[in-house]
C-alpha cells in the first residue's frame, strides 16, 4: 500500500474545502492508498476526532457501486469541516481491507480516552452465521457464501470488539452497504444482522438490519443515507449532539425515500437502524469555547429549565406532554429540532406501551438507583423517548435483583424493548420463555426477533445476505 497524501490546511474555509476536494477527485484516487485530511486540533474534551472512510465500489458488473467514491470524498469534506482528521481509503482487496482496519484500531488504541472517532464503509455487505461481513473489493457478492468469508473482513470482532471502550467519549461506526440490482433488493429483502453497541459507541446502518439498501447507478449522485449524513454534518448547529445528528439522518432519509417520485423507491424506503450504547453526549462543534460565536441574543432561563425538564423526564406521557408544549412557545428554539425528535420517541413509546404484549406501567420507569447500581435519570429519560437499547439495558438491570419484582419488571422492559425494535431483547426474552416452560410464548418472540432483523447464533443454522 502507498504512502497517505497528507493535507495540513485547517479546512475551516468552505470554497478552500470544495477547492480541494475537487482537485483530489479529478486526481483519480481510485485506488488502495489513503487520503487523509489533517486540522489543527484544539486542546479541550472531545476535540480529538479520528474517521476511516473506507468506499468499495469496484466489484464485478452489474453489482458495482458507481456512487462510492463521491459517498467517501463528500463525508470526508463534512467530517473536516467538524474537526476531524479523516483518512479514506478507496476499493481495498481484503488484505487490505484488514490492513487498513487494523491500523485504524491502533491509531484509536493510541488516542486521547476522550477522542470521538468514525468508521465508515460503504459498499457490499452480507451476513453469514450471525456474522456482518464488509466484502473486500474485486469479489463477486453472488459467490457462495462460505467463499465470501475469506474474502471479507468480520465487522463484530475485528473492528467492534477490537475498538477501546469510549465511556468518556464516541466511537461511531457506520455502515451504507449498497445495492444498485432493485429487482434483487425486492425480491431478496434481507441484509446485515441486528446488533447491539460496545459501551461508549454507536452503531449506525444506513437501513434496518436484515433489510436491503439502494444506490443510485450513478458517479454522480451520493446513496441516500450518506447524502443526508454530509448535509446534516454541514447544516446543524454547533450543538447538536451526535447522537441526535444521526436520528435526524434516519429521519430525513426515511421522510426522503417515502415521497420519492419513482414508486420502486418508495417501497424501497430505508428506515436507518442505530444502537447506542453511549455515556455522554458529544456536540457537533469541536472548537473551544473562545472560538465559538457570540449568540445575538442572551439564553432564556425559563427555555433552558424547559429544556432541562425535556431531557430528564422519565415517563413518555410527561415528555410528550413536555415537547409539545416547548414547541408551541419556542417553536425557533435552538433546541427545536432536538425536542421534535422526542416527542417522535415519546410517541413511539406510548404505541408500544399500549400495546397488550407490554406489560409495564409508570411506576416501572421510576427505578431507585440505590437499587439497581448503575442506573441513572439519563438511561430512563433515553428509554422513554423511545431507544430500544436502553430499555434492554434497564431489563436486564432488573433481572440482576433476583426478586420476584424484579423478575416481572426483567420480562416487562424487554417485551418494551422489543416493541421498539430491538430484535436481540426479543430473543433474549424467548429463550427466557424456552426455559421456563412457555413454547407458545417462546415461538412468538423469536419470531418477533426475526421479523426484527436479528438471526440468532450458529445453532439455529440461519444465513443470510
Amino acid at each position: 500500500m502507498s504512502s497517505p497524501i497528507t493535507i495540513t490546511n485547517s479546512l475551516q474555509s468552505p470554497a478552500r474545502r470544495n477547492a480541494i476536494c475537487r482537485m483530489l477527485g479529478l486526481a483519480g484516487l481510485l485506488t488502495a492508498a489513503p487520503l487523509v485530511f489533517r486540522r489543527a486540533h484544539a486542546a479541550g474534551a472531545n476535540q480529538h476526532r479520528l474517521a476511516l472512510l473506507i468506499g468499495n465500489g469496484d466489484y464485478p458488473v452489474p453489482h458495482d457501486l458507481p456512487p462510492i467514491h463521491k459517498n467517501v470524498m463528500d463525508l470526508g469534506e463534512a467530517l473536516a469541516f467538524r474537526g476531524f482528521d479523516v483518512t479514506q481509503a478507496m476499493n481495498l482487496d481484503e488484505t487490505s481491507l484488514q490492513i487498513t482496519v487494523t491500523e485504524f484500531v491502533k491509531r484509536v488504541a493510541a488516542a486521547p480516552g476522550n477522542s470521538v472517532t468514525l468508521f465508515y464503509y460503504a459498499g457490499h455487505g452480507l451476513q453469514v452465521d450471525s456474522n456482518n461481513l464488509l466484502l473486500g473489493s474485486g469479489s463477486n457478492p453472488t459467490a457462495p457464501r462460505q467463499d465470501l468469508v475469506s474474502r471479507s473482513l468480520v465487522l463484530q470482532q475485528k473492528l467492534l470488539a477490537a475498538l477501546p471502550s469510549r465511556p468518556e467519549a464516541l466511537n461511531i461506526t457506520v455502515i451504507d452497504a449498497c445495492r444498485t440490482d432493485l429487482r434483487n433488493a425486492l425480491g431478496d429483502g434481507e441484509g446485515l444482522n441486528q446488533m447491539e453497541a460496545p459501551l461508549g459507541s454507536m452503531v449506525c446502518f444506513s437501513t434496518g438490519a436484515g433489510r436491503p439498501a439502494v444506490s443510485p447507478a450513478s458517479a454522480d449522485q451520493n446513496t441516500f443515507y450518506t447524502a443526508s449524513l454530509v448535509r446534516q454534518l454541514l447544516e446543524a448547529a454547533d450543538h447538536i449532539t451526535f447522537n441526535d445528528l444521526f436520528r435526524m439522518v434516519k429521519s430525513d432519509v426515511e421522510h426522503t425515500m417515502l415521497n420519492h417520485p419513482l414508486p420502486v423507491i418508495r417501497q424501497l424506503a430505508q428506515y436507518p437502524f442505530i444502537a447506542d450504547n453511549t455515556r455522554v453526549q458529544v456536540p457537533l462543534s469541536w472548537r473551544t469555547e473562545t472560538e465559538l460565536p457570540v449568540p445575538q441574543q442572551p439564553v432564556d432561563p425559563q427555555e433552558a429549565a424547559a429544556w432541562l425538564e425535556i431531557q430528564n423526564t422519565p415517563w413518555p406521557v410527561d415528555l410528550l406532554k413536555h415537547c409539545q408544549a416547548f414547541l408551541e412557545k419556542y417553536p425557533d428554539s435552538a433546541q427545536a429540532k432536538s425536542v421534535a425528535l422526542y416527542q417522535a420517541g415519546a410517541v413511539e413509546s406510548l404505541r408500544v406501551l399500549r400495546s397488550k404484549e407490554v406489560k409495564l406501567f409508570k411506576t416501572s420507569f421510576v427505578v431507585p438507583e440505590e437499587k439497581l447500581p448503575g442506573t441513572s435519570k439519563h438511561e430512563l429519560s433515553r428509554a422513554a423517548r423511545g431507544d430500544k437499547d436502553a430499555a434492554a439495558r434497564i431489563a436486564r438491570l432488573h433481572r440482576q435483583l433476583d426478586t420476584e419484582q424484579g423478575l416481572l419488571r426483567y420480562i416487562g422492559w424487554l417485551q418494551y424493548a422489543s416493541g421498539l425494535g430491538n430484535g436481540i431483547a426479543s430473543y433474549e426474552l424467548a429463550l427466557y420463555y424456552r426455559e421456563n416452560a412457555q413454547p407458545l410464548l417462546a415461538a412468538q418472540a423469536e419470531a418477533r426477533a426475526r421479523q426484527l432483523g436479528y438471526s440468532p447464533p450458529r445453532a439455529l443454522g440461519h444465513e443470510r445476505k
